[in-house]
């Protein structure tokens, strides 16, 4: 282009206007086959270079934009490996969600859980006028559970356990302790239910107050009798 430019330079008017014209008939040409040129160069890219110019993906920062078609082998790996952990992840937060709720329901919510039975059998004590008697005032009577030796511990637990037998008969016992103004005892409950049953029936209902004999608030023979549902409206209350 220099030598077009020192070649009208050097012309006459009427040769500089030929030139001119050769030129703008050249240029545009030029300018056309350098657009071609770029356009055939980046139809010649390979599809992998785009992939070479993103992050590898790996189990730590997948977070599933890239197309499962755009992935390398390893990198499906790395997105099967990561799913599959997550599911584990949602598996076993689902079941322990449910070991809870089964818990929580069978053990405080539901009337023939052991919390609901140890509620029953201390107001069983505190309505029994022997039990009374001998523990004082109803009112400031105390029902716990087995002692701690960790200060930091202020609940105690209640002792109880559910067992089935070979019959299929399924039995609760509970046992914990009793405090009045003017003595202190141990309680042992023991009830069933059959499985013929959807409740369960007590076996014995026996306090132990010191210095005193066993005071039996409930006996197996005092099943012989006509059953008594205590409920009302499909509610237990007694």
């Amino acid at each position: 282009m220099t030598a077009w430019l020192q070649k009208a330079a050097r012309a006459s008017p009427a040769e500089s206007s030929s030139l001119c014209a050769i030129a703008a008939q050249s240029f545009p040409a030029l300018r056309t086959s350098r657009r071609r040129y770029a356009t055939h160069s980046s139809l010649g890219k390979t599809p992998g270079s785009s992939t070479s110019r993103r992050k590898q993906i790996t189990i730590a920062n997948d977070d599933g934009r890239v197309r499962w078609t755009d992935l390398s082998t390893r990198e499906k790996v790395s997105r099967s490996t990561q799913q599959s952990f997550n599911f584990a992840v949602v598996a076993v937060g689902l079941l322990a969600t449910g070991a809870v709720t089964y818990f929580i329901y069978h053990e405080i919510i539901s009337p023939e859980g052991t919390t609901n039975q140890f509620a029953r059998a201390v107001d069983k004590i505190k309505n029994d006028e022997k039990c009374v008697e001998l523990l004082g005032d109803k009112k400031k009577i105390k029902a716990y559970g087995e002692p701690s030796w960790n200060r930091w511990q202020r609940n105690r637990p209640i002792a109880s356990r559910v067992e089935k037998d070979k019959v299929g008969t399924e039995h609760m016992r509970i046992h914990f302790y009793v405090e009045g103004p003017l003595n202190s005892g141990v309680v042992n409950l023991h009830m069933t239910k059959r499985p013929d049953e959807d409740e369960f029936e007590y076996e014995t209902l026996a306090v132990d107050i010191k210095g005193h004999s066993r005071i039996y608030l409930e006996k197996p023979a005092s099943r012989s009798g006509p059953k008594k549902s205590g409920k009302i409206f499909g509610i237990r209350f007694w």
